[in-house]
């Protein structure tokens, strides 16, 4: 941020919005506008929410918690301190210390049976004390999150770790700088710096590039000792570009790979493929007459996932890991081209599986595409309004803020009026929606991140087959889909006092329309997304209708099957949607004016494709223009020097572009004349223009 007043008033105006918007309090308000940017950081997993307030004189207090103990061996708890005040003092190390005693003290009672079979059954209280009931003989250590908006003061650096029934207990802050400094960096999240020297020593390597490489490369044998605490320190930060990893919920044990770490340690290197790795800078020291590896940054483990998560599961099951080494495979790119690279490098790592690794990343042409409609459409006005607005699509984090605070103060009042903060949403928020309308809500309820990885393996799959079927048509149908999310997470908070009885929110939300698609599908018809583009606002019928799906859903997430998981658990299944979807309701009848066939349906997705195909070829046309005469030679001759493989049609097209100033190529010869220019640049072709237009 250019001003560092911004931010925190940004994050105030979110809060209120969201508050107003879904009728949440202030508080769950912004645990609900931070918590993305804290899982998207990669400290944890997903973020929980679970709030619980005990008596005064108790000081218990617990607003969530993280991830799953018996994947991690760690229970992660959080509580928050939201202040809403701009002018609110600083956090000190004795209120610091205060904070984190309560949802300790929650963690103490929760092993009390007695208490906890106080508590009302249908409170978060009750739920969370009993899954950690239910899961703490899988827990090896406990961290603790403080979640707030104000700033840590200077004079606390840090809080040493403690213990709790013998268990080391970490702590974390994410204070209103912290959330600055992640949501306004490049990439989302904090450096990885590895200090090789903490896990074991630095590690011999053999440099794998030439002295005038524009990358570096090297090859090591990584003790396993050093990859298991490597891994036990970042685990999940580690796997962040590894698609495949991620859609298998990570730390998955291979079993052969466990056989060989415990019965043939000292052939493991032989035995396994190893990792393959990147990093965006690295130091290497000569000792001996040896080069070695002292330091990592921000190191990625593309590759080798499994077998990471393998051996450091063998270091929490005490195995010796003093015969195993792993080979690693290490590329050097800096943090400029990461983006880029990276994506890549994993994809063909990981060749062997179908999952685009790229689908994972903000510069992917679906997001590209996304934000290029997004800055283009206005939506209707809404009725009694006289001005249109756009919804805002931020394809990578702080792109709204970013571009919010380059105005002038004049600038800015007309951007906000084109840009309501209540229309921005982020590649999370699209994924959930997608997903909830795609009938499967047992995905979302996995956590922003996890849903989203799940989510990107899909449309990279539909996007390889046909990208003409993400068109303005698309845009509109996805914001549709949005304002029913949004307006169902509003219906399900309204209704507290009635049927809402607290805690599943999210839950009750995917759920409900998810099984509203199912039964309109059933119907052999479908929401008439184009009407809710249009009217901005879902219809009194099919508000009402939302209530009554959701207090269904509601009620069918409070019933697990007898001796099954807990609700939150429970939703998080296969079978429970199953079930949801089988359930038989007569809610209908009132929304057939917003219904139309799916022949209807199937009509206006053709005609999107068509127009698609058109914008699409008008850009290659005005690209190709761009690109000009005197490139495309040099793109010609380049291609024929190096025997590029080109079509005898490709090659007559390109001799036509050479003449592009004399006479415009149409629009199928452009689109095939980019598509040349696209494979020339992955073989190695570079010009200015072309890092312009492709």
């Amino acid at each position: 941020m250019n001003d560092a007043s911004e931010f925190p008033a940004m994050l105030r105006e979110d809060v209120r919005l969201l508050s107003e918007a879904n009728g949440l309090s202030m508080e769950e308000a912004f645990f609900q506008r931070v918590s993305d940017t804290i899982t998207g950081s990669g400290e944890v997993d997903a973020l929980e929410y679970f709030h619980h307030r005990g008596s005064t004189s108790s000081g218990i207090r617990i607003d969530g918690w993280a991830g799953d103990p018996r994947k991690t061996k760690q229970l992660t708890l959080f509580v928050i301190d939201h202040a809403d005040d701009q002018n609110a003092p600083t956090l000190t190390g004795t209120e610091l210390n205060n904070l984190f005693k309560r949802p300790l003290r929650f963690l103490k009672s929760a092993l009390d049976e007695n208490w906890r079979d106080a508590l009302e059954e249908t409170s978060p209280g009750y739920e969370l004390a009993h899954m950690i009931d239910l899961y703490w003989a899988s827990v090896g250590k406990l961290r603790l999150l403080l979640i707030t908006d104000r700033k840590l003061s200077n004079r606390v650096d840090g809080r040493e770790m403690t213990q709790f029934r013998e268990l080391p207990v970490s702590y974390s802050v994410w204070d209103i700088a912290r959330l600055e400094r992640i949501e306004g960096s490049a990439m989302g999240r904090e450096d990885i710096i590895v200090d090789l020297e903490e896990h074991g020593g630095a590690v011999p390597v053999l440099a794998a590039h030439m002295p005038d490489s524009p990358y570096q490369s090297y090859l090591a044998a990584l003790p396993g000792s050093a990859l298991a605490s490597i891994y036990d320190r970042w685990q999940a930060r580690l796997l962040e570009q590894n698609v495949r990893v991620f859609l298998q919920a990570r730390g998955n044990v291979n079993k052969g790979i466990k056989k060989t770490i415990e019965e043939d340690p000292s052939m493991f290197f032989a035995y396994n493929n190893g990792i393959t790795a990147t990093a965006e800078a690295v130091e290497i020291e000569e000792r001996d007459g040896v080069s070695v590896m002292t330091h990592l940054t921000n190191l990625q483990i593309v590759n080798g996932g499994q077998t990471s998560a393998s051996i450091h599961a063998a270091l929490q099951n005490k195995t010796d890991l003093s015969k195993t080494f792993v080979q690693m495979k290490l590329s050097i790119v800096d943090a400029e081209r990461a983006e880029k690279i990276v994506p890549d490098i994993s994809r063909y790592a990981n060749s062997q599986n179908k999952i685009a690794a790229a689908d994972f990343f903000s510069n992917h042409p679906f997001h590209v595409r996304m934000e290029e409609i997004s800055r283009r459409i206005y939506a209707p006005a809404k009725d009694g309004a006289f001005t249109q607005s756009r919804w805002f699509y931020e394809r990578a984090r702080g792109q709204f803020a970013d571009r919010r605070s380059r105005l002038t103060i004049a600038q800015r009042k007309k951007f906000d009026l084109e840009h309501p903060r209540a229309q921005l949403f982020s590649k999370t928020d699209l994924a959930k929606a997608e997903m909830t309308w795609r009938m499967r809500p047992e995905i979302v309820c996995l956590g922003a991140q996890k849903n989203f990885a799940h989510f990107a393996h899909a449309i990279g799959k539909q996007w390889d087959k046909n990208d003409k079927v993400f068109s303005d048509e698309w845009f509109k149908d996805a914001i549709g889909k949005l304002i029913v999310f949004r307006k169902t997470e509003r219906i399900v908070s309204d209704a507290a006092g009635s049927w809402y009885t607290g805690g599943l929110r999210a839950q009750t939300v995917c759920y409900t329309i998810s099984k509203l698609v199912h039964d309109v599908s059933d119907a052999k018809q479908s929401l008439d997304l184009r009407k809710l583009w249009n009217d901005q606002v879902p219809s009194e019928p099919l508000i009402s209708v939302l209530d009554n799906y959701a207090e269904a859903m509601h009620m069918h997430l409070l019933s697990p099957p007898a001796g099954s998981s807990n609700p939150s658990e429970w939703a998080k299944k296969k079978i429970c949607a199953d079930a949801a979807m089988t359930m038989e309701f007569d809610f209908l009848d009132p929304i057939a004016d917003v219904l139309i066939d799916t022949g209807e349906q199937r009509l206006r997705n053709r005609e999107g494709i068509k127009d698609q195909k058109l914008v699409d070829g008008l850009k290659a046309q005005a690209d190709a223009a761009t690109f000009g005469a005197s490139n495309w030679i040099v793109l010609r001759d380049w291609v024929r020097s190096t025997k590029m493989r080109i079509t005898p049609s490709e090659s007559g097209i390109l001799d036509a572009a050479t003449r592009v100033n004399l006479k415009p190529l149409s629009e199928a010869q452009s689109i095939k004349a980019m598509a040349v220019l696209e494979r020339a640049q992955e073989d190695g072709f570079e010009t200015e223009a072309a890092e312009r237009i492709v």
